[in-house]
């Protein structure tokens, strides 16, 4: 069963490399916007999605910049925002994504469903970023499909924005 785990998650996150290189680049291109300048990174994680939020924080390489997201931020137009739901549909997560696309505030979103099915959380990220999740990745013993790793493909969706956040940030001196 370990093998099976193992290669399953090997898979999902060459999924996730392969299919979302640009998409990696293009959210680490806005989050750098705030990163470069007096803004902040501001990460809005939901759900058990707020272990990433913790890891950027606290990690041994935290985020730059980054600041977690509050009800009562004040948030200018030099700031950015990173959202991480489990799927598209999360309430708290589509209240945010709409009022910040109505204070023309540019932000990008980390969630479970392809682009194309993410409806209206995708309709108004600037960057849409899939987990490429739609079941669980190994079979059990009565047919259904188990371990729905979020947080993991998320945190890796993470690392892979870090590098090129941290890369824009600090390697950029040409």
């Amino acid at each position: 069963m370990l093998k099976m785990l193992t290669t399953q998650l090997t898979g999902l996150l060459q999924r996730i490399a392969s299919d979302q290189e640009e998409t990696i680049e293009e959210a680490a291109r806005l989050l750098a916007q705030a990163g470069i300048t007096d803004g902040k990174v501001y990460f809005a994680c939901f759900g058990e999605m707020k272990a990433l939020e913790y890891n950027a924080a606290h990690a041994e390489e935290p985020f730059a910049k980054m600041t977690p997201w509050t009800d009562d931020a004040a948030i200018t137009d030099m700031d950015r925002v990173l959202i991480v739901t489990r799927h598209a549909n999360d309430e708290e997560g589509l209240t945010l994504a709409q009022t910040l696309y109505d204070q023309f505030i540019p932000f990008a979103v980390i969630t479970s469903e392809k682009e194309a099915d993410a409806g209206k959380m995708a309709d108004l990220a600037y960057v849409y970023v899939s987990l490429k999740m739609k079941q669980g990745l190994i079979p059990n013993d009565i047919g259904e499909r188990i371990v729905v790793p979020h947080l993991l493909a998320a945190l890796y969706l993470y690392e892979a924005i870090k590098v090129h956040y941290d890369d824009m940030l600090f390697n950029d001196e040409e």
